[in-house]
């Protein structure tokens, strides 16, 4: 999804950077705070005020942050193995050398190399391969996100691990030793088969698919900020990247696919599992970029890795909660907002490709939220102007699991230039 990304200019970034330091936070889309959901916007005026019991947002004053976050390869890559995140957590020393050198590769992953039983551990560092797969697909079904499941080992998955480890009390230090493996398994419904044959349904398959363009005018013209094609569709529902998609199905085209065929995909957690109103409370690590969701017991249900806002326009501190969930939300692109002149406002219509992605929870600080992304490769990786962006997968799962009411905090915010900030106890949550 990397491709086709609206494209700031480079004189643009430097002056949004100065027009961000005096802004609020990022921006909700159109409509967001609606007790109606996302279409209501388009029966707003702009900069209309709303309000849901008493939690007031300020409806209209949008602009399309979050676009513009295209990575290269290697910038991908260099955000992969980056480490920060440890400086908020305690890590425990490892307990498991290698008895065996692990020579995988990514090339290795098939369906026949992931479902065997022959698994390398400990898992850290820069490998990818079959192990790494099973690794991250034993994560996902058990809630605790890696992001995007590409079968190369990185921070996201690493924080995932780490988290389950601090839950289920073994040594925490975000290496998949045996003891650690063995509770995945199990706490993953001991699977027999991590990817499976799926027939695909008329409804994973149908589209419509459009290239979206490139000027925010012309996509203010289109139906929808639809998927591209089919490939790119199939690969976010099933949480993976075009490429991991296309190594596990060989002789396919996956663009030409029609209902009845067959591919072979990961073997996911499944909606019925998803759909229990469970989260009572949310962390949002701002230095760690995760979000948990608790139980009231106060114990971690869902770990998502995320991405938070800049140094230049950080996400905030303290408690909030939120005030309204919008699924398929359009939004608002104000240049004004953006120091872009005069130029006329635009409503952005909805889709998975949308810079909000498929989910906005508004927040009962202003401008401020959480929701999904058009770009799930650069999670972790990259940051937003102030709001806190999941993969869809991941935003669309937490929006099952929470109400309007249920409290946000943020934490770990030291990492922010001239900021104390404060690194709570997010250590234990």
């Amino acid at each position: 999804m990397i491709k086709n990304k609206f494209r700031y200019k480079t004189k643009w970034l430097v002056f949004l950077v100065l027009i961000c330091v005096g802004l609020t936070g990022c921006v909700p889309p159109d409509g967001s705070n609606s007790a109606n959901g996302a279409n209501a916007a388009n029966q707003l005026p702009q900069n209309a005020n709303s309000s849901n019991n008493g939690d007031n947002e300020t409806v209209g004053e949008v602009s399309p942050y979050g676009e513009g976050e295209n990575l290269s390869e290697e910038e991908v890559e260099q955000g992969r193995l980056d480490q920060d995140w440890k400086k908020f957590v305690q890590l425990d020393p490892s307990t498991e050398k290698s008895t065996a050198k692990n020579n995988e590769k990514w090339s290795d992953i098939t369906p026949e190399n992931v479902n065997n039983n022959k698994h390398y551990t400990p898992l850290s560092g820069d490998v990818a391969g079959p192990s790494v797969f099973r690794a991250q697909m034993l994560l996902d079904r058990t809630n605790f996100s890696p992001g995007i499941v590409d079968g190369k080992w990185g921070k996201n998955t690493e924080k995932a691990v780490y988290w389950i480890q601090k839950r289920e009390g073994l040594p925490a230090n975000g290496e998949v030793d045996q003891k650690t493996y063995q509770k995945l398994i199990e706490l993953a419904g001991n699977p027999d088969q991590l990817v499976t044959e799926h027939k695909l349904t008329e409804k994973d398959v149908e589209g419509p698919f459009k290239k979206i363009p490139g000027d925010i005018y012309e996509k203010a013209k289109t139906d929808c900020m639809c998927y591209e094609s089919l490939e790119e569709k199939l690969a976010e529902n099933f949480h993976t990247s075009p490429a991991l998609l296309k190594q596990l199905n060989p002789k396919a085209t996956l663009n030409n696919l029609k209902a009845g065929d067959t591919i072979m995909v990961p073997n996911l957690r499944t909606q019925e599992d998803n759909a229990k109103k469970d989260v009572t409370r949310i962390i949002v690590s701002d230095g760690g970029h995760y979000v948990h969701g608790l139980n009231s017991q106060n114990q971690i249900v869902v770990h998502y890795p995320s991405t938070l806002g800049s140094e230049y326009n950080p996400s905030p501190e303290g408690e909030y909660k939120i005030t309204a969930i919008a699924r398929d939300p359009s939004w608002n692109y104000q240049p004004e907002l953006l120091g872009k002149g005069k130029g006329e406002n635009a409503i952005i219509p909805p889709g998975p490709n949308n810079a909000v992605g498929v989910i906005w929870m508004a927040l009962s600080k202003p401008h401020f939220g959480i929701h999904g992304t058009n770009a799930p490769e650069t999670i972790g990786y990259v940051t937003s102007s102030g709001c806190i962006r999941l993969t869809n997968w991941d935003a669309s799962d937490l929006g099952d699991r929470v109400e309007k009411g249920t409290p946000v905090e943020f934490r770990d915010t030291a990492n922010r230039s001239g900021n104390s900030g404060n690194s709570g106890n997010s250590n234990s949550q």
